[in-house]
């Protein structure tokens, strides 16, 4: 069976725009992650053109972060990324300026914020599944980080819960460059469509 054109997959009534992780403890200005956040720095702008575009389309938007009570209540483990997070000069608690999302994103009225206190996906305890199928959505575009952990559980548990998933390349993150590169020829390229910002903006703007 033939796809559906990226037109008609990215149809505003039925598509949600999801960024994963644009926090300043993440991205941002107070990250413990300095590679990361070059690199999302460096995709921030093309994620808040798609966000202005998505809003004035009417295009669902959610912002997916990572949160971590100061006494690791709720919070895994069990992974090597946990422990480094936690040790964060600026750890993503509750109401902190490390767990807001960058300024350069402002959220707005109409978005939503879910925020997470387990694992390292955004459908992973939390209601995002939810909020997604109570609002008939169908396609997920997924923009943030990172294309090394968050982004391919982004993409796999959408695939896995029968969304469509489409990823502007330009407006996700991760490093070094050639395995981002990797993990779209390899991975992300056989379970969503990879598309550049521009494509997705010119078919928002002829919907």
């Amino acid at each position: 069976m033939a796809l559906p054109s990226l037109a008609d997959r990215v149809d505003p009534k039925t598509t949600a725009l999801v960024t994963q992780e644009m926090q300043r403890g993440v991205v941002g200005d107070l990250s413990a992650l300095p590679d990361l956040a070059a690199a999302g720095q460096k995709v921030l702008p093309n994620i808040v053109r798609l966000l202005q575009a998505a809003r004035a389309n009417g295009v669902m938007v959610i912002h997916c972060t990572a949160e971590r009570r100061p006494d690791g209540l709720g919070a895994n483990h069990n992974a090597r990324i946990f422990q480094y997070m936690a040790k964060s000069p600026n750890p993503l608690h509750p109401g902190t300026p490390a767990a807001q999302i960058v300024p350069e994103i402002e959220v707005a009225p109409t978005d939503l914020v879910l925020p997470r206190l387990h694992g390292l996906s955004p459908f992973h305890g939390t209601e995002l599944d939810f909020v997604l199928r109570n609002r008939g959505i169908e396609t997920l575009v997924g923009v943030g980080v990172s294309v090394n952990v968050a982004i391919i559980n982004l993409a796999l548990d959408a695939v896995n819960s029968a969304y469509q998933v489409v990823i502007p390349r330009d407006a996700v993150a991760g490093f070094p460059d050639d395995y981002v590169e990797a993990v779209f020829a390899h991975t992300l390229d056989a379970v969503s469509t990879l598309v550049a910002t521009e494509d997705l903006l010119s078919a928002w703007k002829s919907a």
